[in-house]
């Protein structure tokens, strides 16, 4: 029986798990999940509230860390950090095996902190630190502050995963500032190779924001824009990977490649379908390529390795996806806008997500300690 998931890896692109929790770490379904072909893990903010939220596996913990008198974002930190480095620890094999091309756990910065470059900085610096492992990136998101974050932390050897990146001009900026950071790094005297990053391109909440669009114009009678639903996400991705081989093959990348640098992945996130009268694989199987990552949440990870059809997509339909940027463009939906809104939205969800995640902690803290 075929494997869609090593299929895949065959052509060039990795598949990352986008959840971690305790209980796949104790129930050995991280293990299994790497036995599939998962080769690394991607976290954020609601991911971890999600998982406090709704399990047991962290009272024990959270009781004890009650007792010491933690902080809630000492005491959140604490449950995070040791998960992000058993999950590391599982993959580091995986991270051996490939020459450092996989087997990364990402974690991400604060919210509070992307549109601080200085506390971004500080904080990625830290945690990396604080989990002492090769295999772990930390997630920056690129805002413009986080630009300049991005090629700080990267000159320092620090894996980063810039992530929350909808536009192909912030795709443009994240791309020149690992470059930079690269240089800063060769003019150091420090090796290039030694550092890895992910650019986390999100794909179907611009579906979600310009469908909505779209049918606003629907309803004044616009039908001819009926065909444009469902098709903004992937030619967005697409012309974000037609960067990406520009940018590979152009003289600053091709000098430092000659260093040992390794290319900046365009990871595919926000992958799970939201809208259910399109395809559940609608961000996994046209955006399948050499030298990328896609990051499935366990839904969409299942919906592929059951019924995914693998094919080195990628590269087709580039100049169709140019075409449909341009119609939307003329149907009066600025991509710009679109994406900044998204951008805000996205800082703003997370945000919204940690609050709730601190809430939740500190609730289970003062019950545990009653109790």
């Amino acid at each position: 029986m075929s494997n869609a998931v090593l299929e895949a890896q065959r052509l060039g692109q990795s598949i990352w798990m986008d959840y971690i929790s305790r209980e796949m770490l104790e129930s050995g379904e991280l293990e299994r999940l790497v036995r599939l072909g998962v080769v690394g893990v991607t976290s954020n903010p609601t991911i971890f509230e999600k998982a406090v939220a709704t399990g047991v596996q962290y009272d024990r913990d959270l009781g004890a860390l009650a007792r010491r008198g933690l902080k809630l974002k000492q005491a959140y930190e604490v449950l995070a950090l040791s998960d992000i480095g058993a999950a590391a620890d599982l993959l580091r094999p995986t991270y051996d095996l490939t020459e450092r091309r996989d087997g990364y756990v990402s974690v991400e910065v604060s919210p509070s902190l992307a549109y601080d470059t200085q506390g971004t900085v500080e904080e990625a610096r830290r945690l990396f630190a604080s989990l002492g492992r090769p295999n772990v990136m930390i997630k920056v998101p690129a805002a413009p502050q986080g630009i300049p974050a991005v090629r700080q932390l990267i000159s320092e050897g620090v894996n980063v995963n810039a992530t929350l990146i909808f536009s192909l001009e912030a795709y443009r900026q994240v791309r020149g500032a690992y470059i930079a950071g690269l240089e800063d790094r060769a003019r150091g005297g420090y090796e290039v190779g030694a550092v890895a990053s992910v650019a986390s391109f999100f794909v179907s909440r611009v579906d979600t924001a310009v469908d909505a669009l779209l049918k606003e114009e629907l309803q004044k009678g616009r039908g001819e824009l009926a065909g444009l639903l469902g098709k903004a996400a992937v030619a967005n991705a697409k012309l974000a990977y037609r960067d990406f081989q520009e940018t590979c093959a152009g003289p600053r990348f091709r000098a430092l490649r000659r260093l040992g640098a390794r290319p900046q992945r365009p990871l595919w996130a926000s992958t799970s379908t939201k809208n259910p009268s399109y395809s559940d694989l609608l961000y996994v199987e046209p955006l399948i390529g050499p030298d990328t990552v896609n990051t499935l949440p366990p839904a969409t990870f299942q919906a592929l390795l059951d019924h995914g059809r693998v094919a080195s997509t990628l590269g087709e339909g580039v100049e169709e996806a140019g075409q449909t940027v341009a119609a939307l463009e003329a149907a009066g939906v600025s991509m710009d806008q679109v994406t900044d809104r998204l951008l805000a939205e996205g800082v703003k969800a997370f945000a919204s997500s940690y609050d709730a995640l601190l809430a939740n902690i500190e609730k289970k803290m003062q019950a545990l300690v009653a109790a």
